[in-house]
């Protein structure tokens, strides 16, 4: 997450459907552009090098993409901001069919118009909620995804509805055998919603990773962890060397670590389901 930005009108920007400002700026951090909705960054773009990714998070969902099988990829994000994860694979792995699933029509105008794709792109954006539009993609995606990551938010929060058991099954059929989810989870100190939620994720998707900051991790400020989860191993053998290394150093918790982590944490349902963690607005001001 970055720093508040005042509203700026001497860039591009459109109002949202669901309220909010959106807008396109030049980064402050070595080149590129970042979308800013409601003065806060939601996405990093580098149109000269898609696989220059600013935002730690952002990082470390490229270093688990990173390790999937060579070649193509059959990937679909919920929620995307400006594409910054769909980019990197277009980049990092020529062929990939993907699909996109944005509430926001008018950030989507505004993104393709100021941001465009590589042309030849094989990314196809859909408008909708997201949890909705999983259940209107079609059947052939059906158990063939290597890749689904869920990175949805409204406003600063994950919506309750995106948290769901129920919704993680509606997820896990998407994917492959092997394939893998990733989910950005923000929490605070005791990481109460982000416990329920790897907890959650393991009923349905058993072989977890969590990569963080180690002070996130441990709850001692507010955060993005990284949920990874697969039917299958996860393929990190070389990851926790990778994420000590930096450029944002970081650590995965796996196996025991996991456990521990969500031990006590009651799975989320439809009927209890809650939206993430608002941040205190001051994590912004940097």
């Amino acid at each position: 997450m970055g720093r508040a930005r005042s509203r700026d009108t001497e860039h591009p920007q459109t109002r949202l459907d669901h309220g909010g400002i959106a807008s396109v700026v030049p980064s402050e951090f070595g080149g590129g552009f970042e979308l800013v909705v409601d003065g806060t960054p939601q996405s990093h773009v580098d149109l000269e090098d898609p696989t220059h990714l600013h935002f730690e998070y952002v990082v470390r969902m490229g270093a688990v993409i990173d390790q999937l099988p060579p070649g193509p990829l059959t990937a679909v994000h919920l929620g995307a901001g400006a594409l910054t994860l769909p980019r990197y694979v277009e980049a990092t792995r020529p062929g990939s069919r993907q699909q996109v699933i944005e509430l926001e029509a008018p950030l989507v105008a505004l993104v393709r118009e100021h941001l465009p794709l590589p042309r030849g792109a094989g990314i196809r954006i859909r408008i909708g909620d997201a949890r909705e539009g999983v259940g209107r993609l079609p059947a052939a995606l059906r158990a063939q995804c290597d890749l689904v990551v869920s990175d949805v938010y409204s406003g600063a929060q994950t919506p309750a509805h995106l948290t769901s058991l129920e919704f993680y099954r509606e997820v896990a059929a998407l994917l492959a055998p092997a394939g893998v989810l990733l989910v950005n989870v923000a929490d605070g100190p005791g990481l109460a919603f982000a416990r329920r939620q790897a907890a959650t994720i393991a009923q349905v998707l058993p072989e977890i990773g969590i990569l963080a900051d180690t002070q996130v991790l441990k709850g001692r400020r507010f955060g993005n962890l990284v949920v990874a989860a697969s039917a299958s191993p996860l393929p990190t053998e070389w990851l926790p060397r990778m994420l000590a290394a930096g450029p944002h150093p970081a650590k995965i918790a796996q196996g025991a670590e996991v456990r521990d982590f969500v031990q006590g944490a009651r799975i989320v349902t439809d009927g209890d389901a809650t939206a993430s963690p608002r941040p205190d607005a001051s994590l912004f001001l940097r």
